[in-house]
């Protein structure tokens, strides 16, 4: 049978059951005493003072737009205010700014990490500073921004930042974890993703006001922001009033609340995060040295200790490959592979209103967008995979383009 080589993979094990099995126990699938256990974890994981638990990365990226926009110590982030981002990630990210009623601003980005190219965005704002509110960083595939420039041009230019760390689970910049850097941030912990369980995302912020917000955001705009609703057993601090604060709603929201389950299944995987990661930089550091003799057609990833692979990304630099016949070879021989998403405003179809306004004005997102792809690297990756994955390209490489 041939050896298979997922984009990501997880493995229920006993510590999971185990706390799945407890939240079953306990009567409670949706949010309670797990949601909260997890979120004390994953802000001291990441170094935040608070966490909230959402459904999926993409609500997060909404809930914490849309807390912006009702912080009455922002009145410049407003809907039709212009954020400015990255245009080569999962579109998850232009479409909450989207829905959030904003205007995504891109700029290109670095053709080595996929970060923001700094020089651009401060251009964007010295030609037109009306309107930009904030700068949404995107830390793709582990990749942190150059976060202290990121946070001067912040202060300089008065924006709020809200860092897209969906893909940068445990990643460190200068000695902080992505996510830390910023007014607030977003996570997804998706299958293919660090902490994998399957669907929930989370906001983590250092802002006490913006964490109240974005509890009231995700629970449809409802008064009350309690962890754990206390009212069954008369502890409630509205318990006193005239109305309910679960179904009293002084703002417009969503339903963004997670299960309980989703929870359950993190918690163990946090206390082994930093394993995780060490475990994913191994194999990309292990691809990188099995895949230099080919790094003539392929950028291969830059190797660092401070970052934590979402997966194994390659740019395709020999025109005379076809990646598609790439990512066909790769797959006949086992090996699953993905595309860089592409650039947003020129290649995605739903972005195509944007088509003329960026046309050739990002030329590195372009290149990324149309060349890139990546495979896995996570953590139940062996020494077998990682030579298959070698043997796989060498096969390629001999059959030439």
């Amino acid at each position: 049978m041939m050896l298979k080589v997922k984009i990501g993979d997880i493995r229920i094990g006993e510590e999971e059951k185990a706390s799945v099995l407890e939240s079953l126990a306990q009567g409670q699938l949706s949010e309670g005493r797990k949601t909260k256990e997890f979120e004390t974890l994953w802000a001291r994981y990441i170094g935040t003072k608070y966490c909230v638990a959402v459904n999926s990365g993409s609500s997060a990226l909404l809930a914490g737009l849309h807390a912006l926009i009702h912080d009455d110590r922002r009145p410049r982030i407003r809907p039709g205010c212009k954020v400015i981002t990255s245009p080569v990630t999962y579109v998850a990210t232009s479409n909450a700014i989207v829905l959030a009623g904003m205007e995504p601003v891109y700029a290109d980005i670095d053709p080595r990490t996929f970060t923001l190219d700094m020089g651009q965005v401060e251009d964007v704002l010295r030609k037109d500073r009306n309107g930009h509110a904030v700068i949404l960083p995107v830390h793709l595939m582990g990749y942190v921004n150059d976060m202290d420039a990121v946070n001067d041009m912040a202060r300089r230019y008065g924006l709020a930042v809200f860092e897209d760390a969906a893909q940068a689970h445990g990643s460190l910049y200068k000695g902080r974890k992505a996510g830390s850097l910023s007014d607030l941030a977003e996570y997804s912990f998706y299958i293919a993703h660090n902490i994998q369980v399957g669907e929930m995302g989370a906001v983590v912020t250092g802002d006490e006001e913006l964490c109240r917000l974005i509890r009231r955001i995700k629970a449809n705009g409802r008064l009350c922001d309690c962890r754990i609703c206390r009212r069954a057993e008369d502890k409630c601090p509205h318990r006193d009033a005239e109305f309910d604060p679960r179904f009293t709603h002084d703002l417009i929201g969503f339903n963004f609340k997670t299960a309980e389950l989703h929870a359950a299944i993190a918690i163990p995987q946090v206390t082994r995060a930093d394993a995780i990661v060490r475990s994913r930089q191994h194999n990309v550091r292990t691809l990188n040295e099995k895949l230099e003799p080919f790094s003539d057609i392929f950028q291969l990833p830059p190797y660092s200790d401070e970052v934590s692979y979402l997966a194994y990304p390659l740019v395709i630099r020999d025109g005379r490959w076809s990646r598609k016949k790439i990512m066909k070879g790769l797959g006949e021989a086992g090996v699953e592979t993905r595309p860089l998403f592409g650039c947003i405003p020129t290649q995605q179809p739903a972005y195509r209103f944007l088509k003329e306004r960026y046309e050739g004005r990002l030329p590195h997102a372009d290149f990324a967008g149309q060349n890139g792809f990546y495979i896995g690297c996570h953590q139940y990756l062996g020494k077998d995979h990682l030579d298959h994955v070698a043997e796989a390209f060498s096969a390629l490489v001999r059959k030439g383009p």
